[in-house]
């Protein structure tokens, strides 16, 4: 270790922990002094690059520093482990902002490996402390705190299965080293599991620094941490649909076995059920697979019915006592909606009082969603995008306006013509899971030939889903075959 002087060093700021400066008597006899921060509000997410990072995990950790690590990329591996063991800041040089967070500090003494080319612009008016970045702290004779009791409620929030460089490690290193937490968000989304949930529960009353565009901005992250600290759980935990679940359910609707497998048995049969077709398919899925049920609310029908809309509405009332019982169960609702010649919006608001159940998502079906003269089983009906986002923003803002986890928001097709202007759907919604479900019965070349086209041109964030036909289907798939289809389903459902 060695020390020079590069310009008049800055006075030392007032903190509440003393730092001994033993090994540095060559620059200055003096004591240096650290002042960890005080928790913030809303969480920051910092993009890719350790200098980038560096700053921002320094201001969320440190309020104030005498002395401060200064890295270059040759450097950061070997200096991180010393900053957090001498619990002082560590920036990294590459960033506009780095300068300004020294200022910020009131650092008057830089420690740099030796032989390292650190900018003379950053180390102008410091005194610089230059180590071998290869030896152990102890034998760099760093600062180490008097007292180690004193922390910042900060934590380092990760997302182990993203690409970091050496940004993990530096807002690791900075965080550490203020006494703070590191925890892990695998995918980036707090509200995916039950234990990412759990996690963030516990940190939530710290500040958050978060490595990666995997968290989205610092306002989705700050939303997304809102709900899962305050929201319900969905079945299986945490509250975002996929990619932490699949769901296997039945189709139908109750006390009718002509329109699906679901009408075919009582409700705790039903649940029983459905809970023996998602276990069949858990030994072929790298993630749990939940029971489900798809519910026909609305019944296309060859009468007008006394509203004229060819629409049969199935009381809500009669419905809540299978979604109570699936909830308790721990098996997802899914409502369907076939609508004739009415709007999906307009069918949709009659079951919001269900909708408003943690473990209640919804699907339209536009095969009966019908124009004016046309008739079920004469025409296959198709819906307007237009319509199909309108729907959507309704029900996102019902899940988000009542603290409710991730909905399902599904979308049977068989062909392309069902959906119009597909291109143009609105996947935006954090509150919803948008799923294109694939309803092509037949052979297995037909079915394929389905799923593929449904593939062509599909927007982004979407989710797909397949239906199994236990008597049009030839023959049904297995479920080792059903999950061998490429994308692999997330949402089957029989009928």
């Amino acid at each position: 270790m060695r020390s020079r002087r590069s310009g008049r060093p800055r006075a030392a700021t007032a903190a509440a922990s003393v730092l001994a400066l033993a090994g540095l008597t060559a620059c200055s006899s003096e004591q240096a002094a650290v002042d960890f921060a005080d928790a913030v509000a809303e969480p920051v997410v910092t993009a890719a690059g350790a200098a980038a990072a560096s700053v921002a995990s320094s201001r969320a950790a440190f309020a104030t520093s005498d002395v401060v690590f200064l890295a270059t990329d040759d450097t950061v591996d070997q200096l991180a482990d010393n900053s957090r063991e001498a619990r002082l800041p560590l920036l990294v040089a590459g960033h506009d902002d780095v300068a300004a967070e020294i200022e910020r500090l009131g650092a008057g003494t830089l420690v740099v490996a030796e032989g390292s080319d650190t900018p003379e612009s950053l180390t102008d008016d410091h005194t610089v402390i230059e180590v071998d970045p290869d030896a152990t702290t102890e034998a760099m004779s760093l600062p180490s705190l008097d007292t180690d009791d004193a922390h910042a409620p900060v934590t380092a929030v990760l997302d182990p299965t993203a690409d970091h460089d050496r940004s993990a490690a530096v807002v690791t290193a900075n965080v550490r080293a203020a006494g703070g937490q590191a925890i892990e968000v695998p995918g980036g989304d707090p509200r995916a599991t039950r234990a990412t949930v759990r996690a963030t529960t516990a940190a939530k009353e710290t500040s958050w620094v978060a490595v990666g565009g995997s968290f989205g901005t610092s306002e989705q992250l700050a939303a997304r941490v809102e709900t899962a600290t305050s929201v319900p759980q969905l079945p299986g935990g945490g509250q975002t649909l996929f990619p932490g679940r699949r769901l296997v359910g039945l189709y139908g609707t109750p006390g009718t076995s002509e329109l699906g497998p679901l009408g075919e048995q009582g409700i705790e049969a039903s649940i029983e059920r459905a809970k023996g077709l998602a276990g069949d398919y858990d030994d072929h899925s790298e993630v749990p697979v939940l029971p489900a049920f798809e519910i026909i609310a609305t019944v296309a029908d060859s009468e007008p019915g006394a509203d004229g809309d060819h629409s049969r509405e199935v009381d809500p009332d009669s419905l809540r006592p299978w979604v109570e019982a699936a909830g308790d169960a721990g098996v997802y609702v899914v409502l369907d909606l076939q609508p004739g010649h009415t709007d999906f919006l307009t069918q949709a608001k009659r079951y919001e009082d269900l909708l408003k159940e943690p473990h209640v998502g919804l699907a339209l079906d536009p095969e009966w969603r019908l124009e004016p003269g046309q008739r079920h089983m004469d025409q296959i009906g198709s819906v307007a995008i237009d319509e199909v986002n309108t729907t959507a923003d309704w029900l996102a803002r019902l899940t988000r306006e009542h603290s409710l986890p991730q909905k399902t928001f599904m979308l049977h097709q068989f062909s392309s013509h069902m959906i119009a202007d597909r291109e143009q759907l609105d996947t935006s919604h954090d509150e919803l899971a948008t799923i294109i479900h694939a309803d092509g019965h037949g052979s297995p070349g037909l079915k394929m030939g389905t799923w593929r086209r449904l593939q062509q041109d599909l927007p982004e964030d979407v989710w797909m889903g397949w239906k199994n036909f236990y008597d049009e289907d030839t023959p049904t798939f297995t479920p080792e075959q059903t999950y061998g289809v490429e994308p692999r389903p997330w949402f089957v459902s029989y009928q």
